[in-house]
């Protein structure tokens, strides 16, 4: 055989073991998927809720005005610590002085008006106890008087009096009797004077009631004039000037809001957390701040407070809401009160809220990746009429376990869910092997399939 002959044979030797070899590596590995793999492991995991919001006083009040009126006087400007009393505003005040003054000499007239009705009424009871002596004076002298004409009378007819003592004693009595007539009536006169009298101090009472009515709502309106702070606190926001008019509010429209004072010793986070995720949230509760302005700092604090009431996208609660929303999602209202807030912060800066609503030690944990759900017929599913079954499928959670170079579907239970891993409280063991990716393989792979581990770099 000639050396050609020899190269060609041995060629041919080479194609045929390596189509060999390649056939037997291909049909080795048909069928074979290829998956990324992790373990069952334990760790401490901490469940959170995120939310934005921005940063607030717990307590603040606007400032407006309860009167209108040009500025005169303000001396304090925006960032300028306050202490509760302290002057803040003072209005033009002319007509409210004027005011004031009209209702305070009403009432002083009326006051005098009412001391000369007292001094009335004391003459008038005088004159009274005056008419009650002349009558019983009046009346004395009736009884004397008519005692003498009777024994004049009876001397008369007994022929031992004469005519004219008859009707001597006669007028004596009729005089008698007149003036007791006369005081019945000035005691009638007093009595009636007196009752008008007491009537129209009634009268002069009420009007000082009044008057001081009046008094009292104009030093109110005066009092308006004059602004001070109704707590300590700091001025963080200031609108106006000097010089400009504070307009009152009315129905539906506010009010010239003239500052904006805030304590700023208490420190809060107020953000929106998501209806899928407030049930899990609870006062007490410890969280994180992160601040934009304040971009490598983390805050301390705890949940403080937790709103009843859904808050629509749009800004409406859910209660006045009308239909055309009642599909928007909702979000609710957490308060959360930072532990020690830094001198830097200010009312308005925006933030990231990560509250913590549960924790675990040394918990039994999967990447949250791994779950999967698969299908399978409900073995309780209730016969048919014909005796056959009725195929229904009910949905399990479980993850894929990687055993001998096959993956097979293991139903599990799980428990607190971190950011990138769940808790699992039942159907694996620690260092169990499974299948955590890529996605679309979980999405189809199926029980008993050969997997090959893809080397992670």
């Amino acid at each position: 055989m000639t050396t050609k002959k020899k190269l060609v044979v041995a060629g041919l030797l080479v194609v045929g073991i390596s189509a060999t070899v390649g056939y037997s590596v291909f049909a080795r590995n048909r069928g074979v998927v290829t998956v990324q793999s992790g373990r069952v492991v334990r760790q401490d995991l901490k469940q959170t809720v995120a939310a934005n919001g921005e940063i607030k006083p717990k307590k603040y009040v606007n400032i407006s005005s309860n009167t209108m009126g040009r500025i005169l006087h303000m001396p304090v400007k925006e960032g300028d610590h306050v202490r509760a009393g302290q002057l803040l505003i003072r209005l033009e005040s002319v007509q409210t002085q004027a005011d004031l003054q009209a209702a305070e000499a009403g009432l002083d007239a009326a006051g005098t008006e009412l001391e000369g009705m007292s001094a009335l009424i004391r003459s008038n009871e005088a004159a009274i106890h005056s008419a009650k002596a002349d009558i019983t004076r009046s009346e004395a002298e009736v009884n004397r008087t008519k005692q003498n004409l009777d024994r004049v009378e009876q001397l008369t007819k007994g022929g031992l009096g004469s005519r004219e003592q008859y009707e001597r004693a006669k007028a004596e009595y009729d005089v008698a009797a007149a003036q007791l007539n006369s005081a019945h009536a000035r005691l009638a006169q007093a009595e009636a004077q007196a009752a008008q009298t007491l009537q129209q101090r009634e009268g002069t009472a009420l009007r000082i009631a009044q008057q001081r009515s009046a008094v009292v709502r104009a030093r109110d309106q005066l009092s308006k004039t004059t602004i001070t702070s109704p707590l300590d606190g700091v001025i963080t926001y200031l609108p106006v000037n000097e010089g400009e008019i504070a307009i009152v509010g009315v129905q539906n429209q506010p009010g010239t809001v003239l500052m904006t004072i805030a304590d700023l010793s208490v420190i809060t986070a107020e953000v929106k957390v998501d209806e899928t995720d407030i049930v899990n949230v609870r006062v007490g509760q410890e969280a994180e701040v992160k601040v934009d302005a304040l971009p490598d700092r983390v805050l301390k604090g705890h949940v403080s407070e937790v709103g009843n009431s859904a808050l629509t996208r749009s800004g409406a609660t859910a209660t006045t809401a009308n239909q055309g929303t009642a599909q928007e999602a909702k979000d609710f209202k957490v308060i959360i009160t930072l532990d020690n807030p830094p001198l830097e912060l200010r009312p308005g800066l925006s933030c990231t809220v990560s509250i913590v609503t549960a924790t675990r030690n040394t918990a039994l944990t999967i990447p949250i990746q791994a779950l999967t759900i698969r299908e399978f017929d409900d073995p309780e599913a209730a016969a048919g009429v014909n005796g056959a079954n009725n195929k229904k499928k009910i949905e399990k959670e479980g993850v894929f376990v990687i055993k001998n170079g096959a993956v097979f579907f293991r139903p599990v239970k799980t428990g607190v869910t971190g950011s990138t891993d769940i808790e699992i409280l039942e159907g694996l063991s620690e260092n169990d092997e499974i299948v955590i990716g890529p996605y679309q393989t979980l999405r189809t792979i199926k029980d008993d399939t050969r997997v090959k581990i893809e080397q992670t770099q």
